[in-house]
């Protein structure tokens, strides 16, 4: 087992562990603390029992190394785990199974290692650079099951500027695209990285969103593009077989020029 394969399998344990927290919390759901941070942005007992849960088995397995999370900060610069403790909260709190817990870890801007944990389905998905796409420990190859469906996920965030969001989902739509909409960055970047999606674009997401998938969508063999919205200072991500990252050039063409 190479240095990196060993990482990469015990950040799988971690979110194993992770995830079996979150179910019972899930479970519970009716009787858990919740606060609103923003609008339409949420943060339960769960997402922090989580975090706290993950940056400690990080802190004892990889000492000295930065830790960065959703609800407890930390400094993105230079080479960091970064920490999605509940991915689709909202989801969560009114009990559907599309959330997630996403861990990824960075160098320098690009995303190397990524685990997404899919609780309620009992499914991990893990890639680093070079191990290809894992779910549950194994292999898996990207399938397809009927080519001839073109669907795509979207993702939106509130601070998104209307006109312009919806300008590139109507031409999407134009060029063939069937979108689908899960509110949750990771699961969307499982189904693209599994097959079930031919990609997913998401123009204003946060690093700890979209770190973990991303590694899986490029191990699956996906084209991946992430970059920082200079209006806003938020990354985007865009990932897709060569045709829906074609259309999705011409659409945002921020995405062609990096």
């Amino acid at each position: 087992m190479t240095a990196n394969q060993a990482r990469l399998a015990r950040a799988s344990e971690i979110v194993e562990e992770a995830a079996e927290t979150a179910l019972r919390y899930f479970e519970s759901r009716g009787s858990i603390d919740v606060r609103t941070k923003k609008a339409q942005d949420f943060v339960s007992e769960a997402d922090v029992a989580v975090e706290k849960l993950i940056r400690g088995r990080l802190a004892e397995a990889f000492p000295g190394e930065t830790i960065v999370g959703e609800e407890m900060g930390g400094e993105m610069d230079g080479a960091y785990w970064v920490i999605d403790p509940i991915d689709g909260t909202s989801n969560f709190l009114r009990g559907s199974p599309i959330w997630g817990i996403s861990l990824g870890f960075v160098r320098a801007g690009r995303p190397e290692l990524g685990v997404v944990a899919m609780p309620v389905a009992g499914e991990i998905f893990a890639a680093a650079d070079g191990t290809g796409l894992m779910r549950n420990g194994h292999r898996m190859d990207r399938v397809v099951p009927f080519e001839d469906i073109r669907v795509m996920s979207i993702g939106d965030s509130p601070v998104d500027e209307l006109d312009p969001a919806t300008a590139v989902q109507l031409g999407l739509r134009r060029s063939g695209w069937v979108l689908e909409a899960f509110h949750c960055t990771s699961v969307s970047l499982v189904y693209a990285a599994r097959g079930i999606f031919d990609g997913y674009l998401q123009r204003r997401s946060t690093m700890w969103d979209l770190a973990g998938g991303a590694v899986l969508c490029r191990e699956a063999g996906l084209d991946v593009r992430i970059g920082l919205d200079e209006s806003s200072g938020y990354p985007w991500i865009a990932t897709g077989t060569p045709a829906l990252m074609a259309a999705m050039e011409t659409l945002s063409p921020e995405i062609q020029q990096n």
